[in-house]
């Protein structure tokens, strides 16, 4: 049910719910953005980085000839298996120490976003990420006075933080502004269109162009972009009131143009970080308990999308190994397919929801569903329709990419498998349905969508856990066996996305 919405003397003068919501959504969306194209400036460059080190001490041990006279050797001649396959085993350490460590801590962090406000942790959370920038930039320019290993010790500090603590603030806040199905599944939309122009399209773009200029450039831009991220965080730091309410409205002239963290309200000093780390502890656990067929379904299904999804993180040594391009170039081609990711997100879909909604309407001659379907059901219908349609974009695009023997064969391939990215706009909106069965004691209460959002993020966590080392052995083995084999990672994460599909299907409205 909506929640009751209390107006104002003055809400005649103030703007209409929804655009005060998408106004206090912006600055979220900013941060999303600095963030995403700061890590997706540094993924290009860590791989040359330790491809190039790979690939000057192979070089130096199997053809000394090859070294030119600063020591270096030329891109096109550390495809060799060898170096490919160390690449990918040290990318998939890596990965594994990020995530390990942001698995870790997530509900602590979590417990003490509620202790010292969410800014807090927020600004915590970038700090990890630019000591990963500084570090792989150390390790590679002084490249003669640091061992390649040393590499290893940048996800050091990912207990501070990482994508999962950064994304459960973010879901939970963005859930939290609306109770509309399709204005929900909208804002999950922009924050997965956001994610895709600067990570995937703007991020691997600049980065292929600075790298042929210098290839610390996108290290010290991503710095950069995520220091400016903690000014646009005090964007969100609540401002002083009188008196605190349990769930701010939109429809008040205040909360139109209020920051869109709520303030927390004073606690007791027994109240530490660690009796706040048991509580949640003890939430996650009763939301886990007894949970209904459709919540089990639908963590399966998040946890199954993020171990399929830890393919992006090798696709540009896939382009590079299978079709000799030099990770310059690769950029350029995955931005291709992040622009139509930020156009089907940010455009085609809402719009189609609408299109969606205004027939509905139309059809049925009023804005209310018949007794026998009521609102919620309609909208879980539609929810799990869209979200298995995703997915069976996402399985044919994999397989489309695990076989595609020339690049101009991959190219329509990435569009397709673009077409799943939706995937998040409408598992997001299912979360917050009824019919997942969460009762008032399990957490429906004011902190709701960060138990909820904890919960979900520490599933994905683990299927990106289980990716890291999965993805990276299924590269390794695919170089070894070459040719098609190569595509291994992907074909298994069509299976995933179908095993995925079949769990939707069977979810029930």
């Amino acid at each position: 049910m909506p929640h009751e919405r209390r107006h104002s003397p003055h809400s005649q003068k103030n703007p209409s719910p929804p655009s005060a919501r998408r106004r206090a959504i912006r600055p979220v969306l900013l941060l999303v953005a600095l963030v995403n194209l700061a890590w997706s400036l540094y993924q290009l460059p860590v791989s040359r980085i330790v491809e190039s080190r790979l690939c000057r001490d192979h070089y130096a041990v199997h053809d000394p000839s090859a070294l030119r006279p600063d020591g270096t050797v030329p891109e096109e001649l550390c495809k060799v298996d060898g170096v490919q396959q160390r690449l990918g085993r040290i990318q998939g350490i890596m990965e594994t120490l990020w995530v390990a460590g942001d698995f870790l801590m997530t509900i602590p962090l979590v417990s003490l976003a509620d202790h010292y406000g969410h800014q807090f942790v927020l600004c915590l959370n970038l700090f990890p990420r630019v000591f990963l920038l500084c570090w792989t930039f150390l390790v590679g320019y002084f490249d003669r006075a640091l061992p390649l290993n040393a590499i290893l010790a940048g996800p050091v500090f990912s207990f501070l933080g990482g994508d999962c603590v950064f994304n459960s603030i973010v879901y939970s806040l963005v859930s939290e502004l609306t109770d509309d199905h399709v204005l929900r599944a909208t804002f999950f939309g922009y924050v997965n269109a956001v994610t895709s122009i600067f990570s995937l399209q703007l991020g691997p773009a600049l980065a292929s162009a600075a790298m042929n200029t210098l290839l610390w450039l996108p290290l010290w831009v991503g710095m950069a972009l995520l220091i400016l991220g903690i000014p646009v965080i005090s964007a969100l730091l609540p401002r002083p009131r009188a008196s605190h309410r349990k769930r701010p409205s939109f429809n008040e002239e205040a909360d139109a143009a209020a920051p869109l963290i709520p303030p927390s309200s004073p606690q007791p000093l027994r109240n530490s970080v660690i009796s706040k780390t048991k509580s949640r502890f003890h939430t996650a656990l009763a939301i886990l308990t007894n949970p209904s067929r459709n919540f089990v379904l639908l963590l399966a299904v998040f946890f199954l999308a993020a171990l399929a999804s830890s393919d992006t993180k090798l696709l540009p040594l896939y382009i590079s190994k299978r079709y000799t391009w030099k990770f310059s170039s690769v950029g350029y081609l995955l931005s291709i397919k992040a622009l139509f990711n930020f156009f089907l997100l940010s455009f085609i879909i809402p719009r189609f929801l609408r299109w969606r909604e205004m027939h509905r309407v139309t059809t049925t001659g009023s804005s209310s569903l018949p007794e026998s379907e009521p609102e919620p059901v309609h909208a879980d219908r539609e929810n799990i329709s869209l979200a298995h349609t995703s997915l069976v974009c996402s399985v044919l695009g994999a397989l489309a990419i695990a076989i595609s023997p020339t690049i101009w064969t991959l190219a329509p391939s990435l569009l397709l498998y673009a077409m799943g990215i939706a995937l998040p706009m409408f598992t997001y909106s299912l979360l917050k349905s009824p019919s997942m069965g969460l009762k008032e004691e399990e957490g429906q209460g004011p902190d709701t969508g960060m138990h909820l959002f904890s919960v979900v993020m520490l599933v994905r966590t683990v299927g990106t856990l289980l990716g890291a080392v999965v993805m990276p052995s299924l590269w390794v083995m695919g170089v070894g066996i070459g040719g098609s084999a190569l595509g291994l990672p992907y074909a298994a994460s069509a299976v995933c996305y179908g095993l995925a599909g079949g769990l939707v299907r069977r979810m029930e409205p």
